[in-house]
């Protein structure tokens, strides 16, 4: 379309080239005339078309390149890039994301999409019958920019489609071994959100800091860690996963989103686990417990939990896997601690595949200030998640 419109002015510089062109010359023969007859004349009308014509023929030089070439096109299109400021989504029909090359000195790193392994691509065509539906969506291409780097780690942002249709954000913690080790692959850790319209990591901002510190001491192996939005159009976002397993945040869309874009494991109970602290803790024992098909480990922290419906949600899980969980709470935290144990009963009492999780409590972790006993639990989450998967891959 662009290349078309430069023909316009091309024409345009032409033509008014070959008009100065030829009153310069006509100017110029009636000068020699009154020079034969020794008449005075004016040189400047000539002088004036003569300059004219040059400029036309240097337009139309500088015109024909760039059509030819399609620069002017590569300079209009780089115009309607979006801020890069703002995450958003690439799909059918959808505006072009951020940019997603490696980006220095701007103060916003940038990475840039990956090529879809066999494993990956194989995994994505044939998801778990739940998200059959899910899967049957357009696909997504989501680009990712560097909104920081805590826990030693980096920390990305972009937004995903989501089951209605609208994009939901999504953030991404890499570990400091994922740009250390350029062939290495990572397993993914799904952390859940009890906030509608909210990431996990908003409502628990140190989180990164206990997975880092883990990392850093040799507690528990690198894994990629995925927060995304939780689900907008109920209150309480957990329930929602309880009562329906197929409302979990990562659903196949997100799923296949991370795995082209990230170098992880295929998604699958041995290589993705899932977290919750405090409030979205009910949500990631939901999650584990509703599709041990997905999630081969959960780790819930400081939760309080309905012991009833989990134990329910446990019950309807997909046969032939027994869901792993872990109930972490502080030593001082004695609500807690008496929840995690009820639903700890309350499944090995349970129908059907509820009786068969393995659910482990942690009750040792004991400090000065309730931060500090938080970051020592998600460090111990991490530890288990990471023990879990290994054991399973």
């Amino acid at each position: 379309m662009v290349r078309s419109l430069l023909v316009i002015p091309l024409l345009a510089a032409a033509l008014g080239g070959i008009w100065l062109a030829r009153g310069a010359q006509h100017r110029w023969r009636d000068l020699r005339a009154a020079e034969t007859y020794e008449l005075a004349g004016d040189r400047w009308p000539m002088l004036l078309r003569a300059a004219g014509a040059m400029v036309c023929g240097v337009c139309v030089t500088a015109l024909t390149v760039l059509t030819t070439l399609g620069a002017f096109g590569g300079l209009g299109r780089g115009t309607q890039e979006p801020d890069r400021a703002e995450p958003v989504v690439d799909a059918a029909g959808s505006a072009p994301g951020t940019d997603t090359g490696a980006g220095t000195g701007s103060g916003t790193a940038v990475r840039q999409q990956q090529a879809v392994p066999p494993a990956v691509a194989e995994s994505a065509a044939a998801p778990a019958p739940a998200d059959v539906a899910a899967a049957a969506a357009p696909a997504v291409v989501s680009r990712f920019d560097s909104v920081g780097h805590p826990g030693g780690g980096e920390l990305l942002q972009s937004a995903v489609l989501g089951p209605d249709g609208h994009p939901r954000n999504i953030r991404v913690w890499l570990p400091p071994q994922y740009a250390k080790e350029p062939n290495a692959r990572f397993p993914v850790i799904v952390m859940q959100a009890a906030t509608p319209q909210k990431t996990a990591d908003a409502e628990v901002p140190d989180v990164f800091e206990g997975i880092g510190s883990a990392l850093q001491t040799g507690k528990s192996h690198p894994f990629i860690l995925v927060a995304p939005e939780a689900p907008n159009g109920t209150a309480h976002p957990c329930e929602l996963v309880a009562a329906a397993p197929a409302a979990v945040a990562d659903d196949a869309t997100l799923r296949t989103t991370i795995a082209t874009s990230f170098r992880t494991l295929p998604p699958g109970p041995a290589s993705w686990g899932t977290l919750g602290v405090e409030a979205g803790a009910p949500c990631a024992a939901a999650a584990g417990l509703s599709r041990p098909d997905l999630y081969g480990a959960a780790a819930a922290v400081s939760g309080r939990y309905d012991a009833t419906a989990l134990t329910q949600t446990g019950a309807e899980a997909p046969a032939g896997s027994a869901a792993k969980l872990l109930l972490a709470a502080a030593r001082g935290d004695s609500a807690g601690l008496d929840a995690a144990r009820k639903l700890q009963a309350a499944l090995k009492a349970g129908p059907g595949a509820a009786a068969k999780a393995e659910v482990r409590i942690s009750d040792n972790v004991q400090d000065f200030t309730p931060d500090r006993e938080r970051l020592r639990l998600v460090r111990q989450a991490a530890q288990f998640l990471a023990e879990a998967l290994a054991r399973a891959s």
